[in-house]
């Protein structure tokens, strides 16, 4: 196929880049490959939300959620900022990965039956790469095909290709299996920290109702003391309860991306598999 015909091919309106689109780029914070997320950037918005958290349920005296979060010791405090660095790192993936689900949205090579790509057109295919982002390295399916076509262009053996992209494919689901691990680690946290909270509140009420039974003279003197006590073992399980919702609603954000992510990748060998194996044109020293 022609030069020329292969430059025909149309342009989008405006180049995908991620030094500019990706949101931790735009933060002024290092961006991390793929969907790979800061931590540090991560970690500065959880104290931002944890902060404006409580700056809200201070100026709401007498609410529920002022009465379960102010003044009832760290753990309470702890909950909400664990589960804060939850969605930060949650909103910081989702926008970087849709960043990434524009790429497939570009067409890499032409739709023509009669293109093959072979070691002599593999060139044009990286030159359509760089003009369409300006750093394909960036790009998670512009990377495995990048990584793909090195071996037709230096090696010239195309029957290779297809086993690097679906080895590449295996490694970017490793890629985006351990950027979870921060997110499962806090997930499992936040019970855990309900569930400390619990202990102490009841190693408190228990202490106080020892107290209440050596000091209390009658039973009038008794059934207000003993008001207390129940007063603190509600306070104590409300801090498991706290812990359990807000574990149960970042696991359910938490699968519901990771499902979106697992698509993507899905679309990713597709897209291979459409525009770039399908295309392949098997040399006689290939076979």
């Amino acid at each position: 196929m022609s030069a020329k015909s292969f430059n025909q091919l149309e342009s989008p309106a405006k180049v995908l880049s991620w030094s500019r689109c990706d949101i931790e780029q735009r933060l002024f914070f290092a961006g991390n490959r793929f969907t790979r997320v800061n931590t540090v950037l991560s970690f500065l918005l959880a104290v931002l939300l944890t902060l404006a958290f409580h700056g809200v349920l201070l100026v709401a005296p007498g609410t529920w959620l002022h009465s379960r979060f102010i003044g009832q010791g760290p753990v309470p405090g702890s909950i909400a900022f664990f589960s804060a660095w939850c969605l930060a790192i949650l909103f910081l993936k989702w926008r970087k990965l849709a960043l990434q689900k524009q790429c497939l949205k570009l067409s890499i090579t032409p739709d023509a039956i009669d293109f093959v790509l072979s070691p002599n057109s593999v060139n044009r295919v990286f030159d359509r790469m760089d003009e369409l982002v300006d750093d394909p390295r960036q790009f998670m399916l512009f990377n495995r095909i990048s990584i793909a076509l090195s071996n037709l262009k230096n090696i010239g053996r195309v029957s290779d290709v297809d086993e690097i992209l679906r080895s590449q494919a295996e490694s970017d689901e490793a890629v985006s299996e351990s950027s979870y691990v921060l997110l499962n680690g806090f997930v499992w946290a936040i019970p855990i920290l309900g569930f400390i909270g619990t202990v102490l509140g009841l190693s408190v009420a228990i202490g106080e109702f020892g107290s209440v039974m050596s000091a209390a003279e009658g039973g009038d003197q008794l059934l207000p003391a003993l008001k207390n006590v129940t007063g603190g073992l509600g306070v104590a399980f409300d801090t498991t309860l706290e812990a359990l919702v807000a574990a149960l609603v970042i696991q359910m954000m938490v699968t519901f991306l990771r499902k979106s992510e697992q698509e993507f990748l899905d679309d990713c060998s597709e897209y291979c598999t459409r525009k770039i194996v399908n295309k392949l044109k098997l040399l006689p020293f290939d076979e």
